[in-house]
This record gives C-alpha cells, structure tokens and sequence, in this order.
C-alpha cells in the first residue's frame, strides 16, 4: 500500500472510531452527524480500494458488479436503521438520492472526465450494457409509476400497497438475477489502465480482511448516522428530504463518486460505465425491492409509492442515461447535462 493510501486509511480509521466515542458520550448531534457522514465516506472508499484490488484479475463486468454491490452496503444499512427508527421520509428519499446522485452526478463527471482522457473528446463503451439498464431500469419505473398513479386516484389497489409492492419486488430481483447471471458469464478481460495508477492498491488476502473490516464498520456508523440525523436536521433547519436526497445519498455512494471518475480518467471506459451504471441498476432492481422485502420485519413498511416529483425526476433521468449512453458513445457536454440534472433536483430538495 503506498504511503498517501496508508495515511488516507489511518483516517478513515481515526473518523470511525469517533464517531463511535460521539456516539456513546451524547455529543452534539450535529458534530456526530457530519463526523459520521465523513466515515462513511471513508468506508466507501476503503471498500473501493479493496474491491478494485479483488477484482483486478476479472473484468469490467465482475468487478463492476463487485464494486457496486460493496459500495451500496453503507446506503443499504443507512435505509434499514432509518426505517427501524421509523424514519420513512429519510428511508425513500435516500435511495431516490442514491438513484439520481450515480445516474446523475456521478455518472455525468465520469463522462466528462472520460470524454477528457480520450484523445478525440469521446468516450466509448459497450452498447450492449447501457441499453441492458435501461431495459432493467424501465421495468422498475414501471412499477414506480404504476403504483403512483394508483395512489394518486385511490382507487382499491392503493389499499394493497404493502402487497403489491413485495410482489414487484420479487419480479425485479428475478429479472435482476437473471440479466446478472447472463452478464457476468459474457465478461472479457478490461482494458488496461494508463500508467501504474493500473496496479491493485492491495494485495488478494489483506484486500479480502479490509472488505470484512470495512463492512461491519459500515454497519455500526450507518446506526449513529441514523441516531444523529434527526435532531442535526432540526438543529441545522435542513429539511429530511434535502438530507436523504443529497447528504446521505452522497455520503453513502462514495465509492461510486470516487471510482467511477477516476477509472473514466485513466482511461478505462467500460470499467468505469460498468461500476457507476452498476450501481444505478442495483439500486432501482435490486437494492429497492430488497429494502422493501425487508422492511416487512419493521413496523414502518417501505413500498414503491413515491411522491409526483420524485416519480418523474426517477422517469425522466432514466430516459435521459438511456439516450445519452444507449449508443455506446458519450461527450463531455452531455456529461454536464446530467450534472446539471441533479444540481436542479438538489435545488428543489432543498425548498422541500
């Protein structure tokens, strides 16, 4: 591991532990909230670390999966101890956050930065991923929308909406399992990197103990975020949607925001589509209706029924990835477009 890595672990170690020491001493919650948040983040990047180290031997397919899957466990633990406190409006909003943060912002710089590495100002990928996704992502805006609508004119299955939503669930993660399934067994060798920023950060095993390490704690400081995040949002007058939508989608996607640029900056296009786009399917198809599987065991149940806005910002942003990465080909103006996508939903988020 090289020195700056090193010195960077050591912090997030430091962050971790207090945030466990603010936690357990009552401290001012909007101290443990932000001290927390930065942990998170440090987790994530940890996990990313590791994980491109694991994955160095497969390609963009595995790796991508691998990383996104590992990068999603702070927002997974983030929505489960927020739903068991009976935080629901931070519960949706955070996985609406993480949705259109990595399709958005993340996957809009890693264009940009993409579009900068290459030497015509374009970047290339696959066609056949983007438009897999969006066929994925599709499927669960129609179960979004569906469900929106039918609580909108209360008509009798709104009454059902617990039912009908564990049953969409189960739809999306068979059709997610079996895309996945399919995609990872038609996985090539990715492409090399520029430079020796290419070479694993870890070795196998110590890359092995820091995703095992890196997860536990995760789970723990996702709990004092929880804990925190209710009188830090009265103390500081944010509203809870701003904080699910932009705070904790950020800090919990930090692995995707990290990995998915720098990937694109080095070079390595369809290793970085594949970990930001990744993500943004694990999210919609399988991250989702897990959460709301779950959630059954709480008293506070989560479905897919969410507000107008929020349904046509998640309808609209999967139209617009589609179209801007369906040909296998991106600029770096329609990676601003994205980014300028999410900075007006954060803006709304903010006024919510």
């Amino acid at each position: 591991m090289s020195g700056r890595n090193a010195a960077v672990l050591g912090g997030v170690v430091a962050a971790t532990l207090v945030t466990g020491a603010l936690h357990f001493l009552d401290a001012e919650p909007v101290v443990t909230f932000f001290v927390a948040a930065a942990a998170l983040a440090g987790l994530a990047w940890v996990i990313s670390i590791a994980t491109e180290s694991v994955g160095a031997r497969y390609g963009p397919a595995v790796t991508g999966a691998l990383q996104s899957t590992l990068g999603n466990l702070p927002e997974l633990f983030i929505v489960l101890f927020a739903l068991s406190a009976g935080e629901l409006v931070v519960a949706q909003t955070s996985i609406v956050g993480s949705f259109l943060a990595n399709a958005l912002l993340v996957l809009g710089l890693a264009i940009v930065a993409g579009a900068r590495a290459s030497s015509d100002g374009v970047m290339r990928f696959r066609k056949r991923f983007p438009n897999d996704i969006a066929t994925l992502l599709l499927l669960a805006v129609f179960i979004i929308v569906i469900l929106g609508l039918s609580n909108t004119v209360g008509d009798r299955a709104s009454e059902h909406q617990v039912t009908i939503s564990a049953i969409g669930a189960v739809c999306l993660l068979a059709v997610y399992g079996t895309w996945l399934w399919s995609y990872l067994r038609s996985d090539e060798p990715a492409e090399p990197a520029h430079g020796a920023e290419a070479r694993p950060g870890l070795p196998f095993r110590a890359a092995i103990i820091s995703l095992a390490a890196a997860g536990v704690a995760a789970a723990f400081v996702s709990d004092w975020f929880v804990n925190a995040l209710d009188p830090a949002v009265d103390a500081l007058g944010i509203s809870k949607a701003f904080t699910g939508l932009v705070i904790v989608a950020i800090a919990g996607n930090a692995v995707e925001n990290v990995v998915g640029i720098s990937l694109a900056a080095k070079g390595q296009s369809d290793l970085a589509i594949s970990v930001v786009k990744n993500s943004v399917a694990q999210i919609a198809v399988f991250v989702f209706p897990a959460l709301v599987l779950l959630s059954l065991a709480f008293e506070t149940r989560l479905t897919f029924v969410l507000g107008p806005v929020y349904i046509g910002a998640i309808a609209l942003t999967a139209f617009a990835i589609w179209q801007i990465t369906g040909d296998g080909e991106a600029v770096a103006f329609e990676g601003w477009a994205l980014v300028a996508l999410y900075v007006i939903v954060a803006v709304l988020a903010w006024f919510e």
